[in-house]
């Protein structure tokens, strides 16, 4: 008699004891290639809804959205500056229940030979006159606080617009050498274009900056949340006003040939979370759609 109810004991037991199933994230990344200069997508696919998913990258937190499908995706950027190696990606998920989770994915960065430019500039844009150089620290200083700020909201969605008809001329990444002397290597990607051409938002924001700089010329920043800025420099016109939103395709400006430069032409700078990027990575990796 005390064995059979035992036994009832252990049988009750068994069937009402709970069941958790572990969360499980796969995890993967898009990109042209895992060089210097490279917008990087990483995508989490959970094996159930989730509360909370954050991850850090290179020293940054990094934003997660979700797509029509369940995929989350988030955008890093790896430095024009950083060294070959092994950088881990930390990703921490949260269940519905409460559990957390956590993950390390490893991407191993690639060396990339940028070649050199040779340029014959101004004089003035070499050795700046001591006139100026309490302007070009003020306007280094503005655009670093710039571009180590990243807004709370996601402002940009979709594809990123090619913002002048002209071909690129590859030069990001080149090593600039200006009237003989070494200088910074090239942040951007050149666009040809004449004089006056007008200059379209590749997607939606805020402009951050409308102004004049010593070195850049006439430039607009536009800010699309998340740390992600677009930076066009060596404008003939500025059309935009600082704090104001632009809607993809809106014009922002002119080409033109202001700032240190030989020609008329579009410098456009992309920085994702203060990396210096390529802006041809974001757009394969965002198509515009035709």
């Amino acid at each position: 008699m005390v064995k059979a109810w035992l036994a009832g004991v252990m049988l009750v037991t068994a069937v009402t004891a709970p069941v958790y199933a572990q969360l499980t994230l796969d995890l993967s990344h898009r990109a042209r290639d895992l060089h210097p200069g490279e917008v990087v997508v990483l995508e989490v696919r959970p094996s159930e809804d989730l509360a909370l998913l954050s991850a850090t990258a290179f020293g940054n937190s990094l934003n997660f959205f979700r797509t029509s499908n369940e995929v989350w995706m988030a955008l890093l950027g790896i430095d024009l500056t950083t060294e070959p190696g092994s950088y881990d990606v930390s990703v921490i998920a949260t269940a519905q229940d409460g559990v957390v989770t956590r993950r390390s994915y490893t991407l191993s960065v690639e060396p990339k030979d940028f070649p050199i430019r040779r340029l014959s500039v101004d004089p003035s844009f070499v050795s700046p006159p001591a006139s100026v150089i309490d302007r070009i620290q003020r306007e280094a200083r503005q655009l670093n606080e710039i571009f180590a700020t990243a807004t709370d909201e996601r402002l940009w969605s979709g594809g990123f617009l090619r913002p002048v008809p002209g071909d690129s001329t590859s030069s990001f990444g080149r090593r600039s050498v200006f009237n003989g002397q070494p200088r910074s290597p090239h942040s951007g990607t050149d666009f040809r274009g004449a004089e006056g051409t007008p200059i379209k938002a590749p997607n939606a924001g805020i402009v951050a900056l409308a102004t004049d700089l010593y070195f850049s010329g006439n430039v607009v920043i536009i800010d699309h949340g998340w740390g992600l800025y677009s930076y066009f420099a060596h404008l003939s016109s500025i059309a935009v006003d600082e704090g104001s939103q632009v809607k993809q395709g809106d014009v922002v400006g002119d080409v033109g040939s202001t700032g240190r430069v030989t020609g008329p032409h579009l410098h456009w700078t992309v920085r994702l979370n203060d990396a210096r990027v390529d802006p041809l990575s974001l757009m394969t990796l965002f198509p515009q759609a035709q």
